[in-house]
């Protein structure tokens, strides 16, 4: 049987542009069995010249440097938005509107209010609609998902999550324009909460339901840059770095710290989890690796013997593990852009059977409330509810 074309319409060209391109491109030879087969059919950003260079590059058939001939093409199946915060939701509520399947960076939007607009959008369209939480699909991640699920943890105490970078410590870092949006705050909407934290919180959520409260402090170091679009010294909006303690509604303690100021850390990504039963930690920095310590035994109910228990570090390259039987033979590894791959795998899957991908863009909204009661907390000094639900 022919397998149907799946044509993408990608709104932005830069890392995020790149790492999507490369999902779709790859999907089709690593997951054959997929009944739709992703096509770059339309590349959209504002500067034509260096488009056309991306679009060359990844084989995209047509350009464009206005996002609404993306939504309105016929040619055009899924918009996949890669753009700055504060310029998704209009393109997610538009194409929507459109009847086409959206896929967007995170976080959802800029702000809980605008996130639910959007929510509402696809919602009311029916269409497909998935928020890129890549780091959900590394497989080790979807390992310790699967060990949640099997109801291994226990009762659960504590989850504790950072995210450190270091890019930003010089003032003479600039804010706004292409390469550094992500220091302006009306174009990402906040700092580190919204850029990194957001990953942290979805993927705390998704093994430890939905956190209820949250108090936070906040802080940006340099006060003002030059921005890119005037040459002025501006004050700085966002946070450079946020540290908080959270509640699950499952009882259990959270704690939650990123900064771009931890000099030496470039993407230091890690969770652990710590139930009555057993833990498991995760750093990206070994992302073939799952950490676990058991101290009960899942099959029989009884405590491991004292002298064998101890942290057992599993590889996850074998045939059984999360997305691994697409890949290559037991023992050799995958890294961070399969993670997109799997994103892109699993878009399509639901596609396919039309069912529901996660995280849509209520799961993401959840995400929204909690980055939001952050900064909330982070102003008033208190605790905050969340609203999140899961």
């Amino acid at each position: 049987m022919a397998k149907k074309p799946l044509r993408i319409g990608m709104v932005g060209y830069g890392f995020m542009g790149r790492a999507h391109s490369n999902g779709w491109r790859q999907v089709e030879r690593f997951f054959p069995e997929l009944g739709h087969v992703p096509v770059l059919q339309m590349a959209c950003a504002r500067d034509q010249a260096k488009l056309q260079g991306f679009a060359d590059a990844w084989g995209y058939a047509q350009t464009t440097t206005d996002w609404r001939k993306v939504v309105e093409s016929p040619d055009v199946d899924v918009v996949d938005i890669c753009v700055p915060n504060n310029l998704h939701a209009e393109i997610a509520i538009a194409a929507a509107r459109a009847g086409k399947m959206i896929t967007c960076e995170k976080p959802l939007a800029m702000t809980v209010a605008e996130g639910q607009r959007m929510v509402e959008a696809v919602e009311a369209a029916g269409v497909p609609a998935m928020v890129w939480y890549n780091y959900r699909r590394v497989p080790a991640v979807t390992l310790a998902k699967q060990l949640v699920d099997e109801g291994r943890m226990g009762r659960v105490f504590h989850y504790r999550a950072n995210f450190l970078q270091d890019w930003t410590i010089s003032p003479d870092v600039p804010q706004g324009g292409a390469g550094v949006w992500r220091l302006d705050v009306e174009a990402a909407g906040s700092g580190v909460t919204g850029d990194l934290l957001a990953h942290n919180i979805d993927t705390a959520m998704w093994l430890n339901g939905p956190i209820t409260r949250v108090v936070a402090d906040t802080e940006t170091f340099v006060k003002e840059r030059v921005h890119v679009a005037t040459g002025d010294k501006k004050p700085v909006g966002i946070d450079d770095a946020c540290a908080f303690l959270a509640r699950f509604a499952n009882g259990s303690m959270g704690l939650f710290e990123s900064t771009r100021y931890a000099r030496g850390h470039k993407a230091l990504k890690t969770f652990e989890l710590n139930g009555e039963d057993a833990s498991i930690s995760f750093d990206l920095h070994d992302l073939q690796y799952l950490n676990y310590f058991e101290y009960k035994n899942h099959q029989t109910g009884q405590r491991n013997e004292g002298h064998l228990t101890g942290w057992r570090k599993i590889h996850v390259t074998n045939g059984e593990h999360p997305y691994m039987d697409h890949w290559w033979v037991p023992g050799l590894i995958i890294g961070y852009e399969h993670s997109f791959v799997h994103a892109c795998a699993d878009f399509v899957r639901a596609v396919d059977q039309g069912s529901t991908v996660h995280p849509d863009f209520r799961d993401a909204l959840q995400t929204q409330k909690v980055c939001e009661a952050v900064l909330r907390s982070a102003r008033s000094g208190q605790w905050e509810e969340t609203g999140a639900e899961l």
